[in-house]
């Protein structure tokens, strides 16, 4: 049941508009990080929030998946700091697979322990060679219910 789950988006971008509405349809509780109120959407669905701080209440459960979706944005190293401060139950970043994420480089930056940076996970999501928004959200928001139903996630293959 997804119903005890919150589902973090940080960053407003077009993969958390998709991943706040199809995760809302999954049955999630979501919200949106976004550190900037001039980057927010008009119409953006349930709790919008500018820091993890304001969620310490939805997070003290342990059953929130953050997913960062954008890992370009100055705001990336302490927003992820204060993520992996808090009791998230698992902690993505979306990029490419085949170079270092530049949250390493920023949580290294802030003292982060390398034992708490490798929380984090990336890439995330089923690899679907996903490329527009919605089909990053696919991938990550089946990765979370193949998580949550304790399946490793991609196709079965039987006789």
């Amino acid at each position: 049941m997804t119903a005890d789950r919150l589902l973090v988006a940080v960053f407003a971008s077009p993969v958390s508009e998709v991943l706040l509405r199809w995760g809302a349809e999954l049955g999630f509780r979501t919200a949106l990080v976004e550190p900037d109120p001039e980057r927010v959407p008009a119409g953006t669905p349930d709790l919008r929030v500018l820091a993890f701080a304001e969620l310490d209440d939805e997070l003290a459960a342990g059953t929130a998946d953050v997913v960062v979706t954008d890992h370009h944005r100055d705001e990336l190293g302490e927003l992820l700091r204060d993520a992996l401060a808090r009791p998230a139950r698992w902690i993505g970043v979306m990029g490419n697979p085949r170079h270092e994420g530049p949250h390493v480089a920023a949580l290294t930056r802030l003292g982060v322990p390398p034992e708490d940076i490798a929380r984090v996970h990336r890439p995330i999501g089923l690899d679907i060679g996903s490329r527009q928004p919605a089909e990053i959200a696919l991938s990550t928001l089946a990765g979370l219910l193949a998580d949550r139903n304790g399946r490793a996630g991609g196709v079965a293959h039987g006789s």
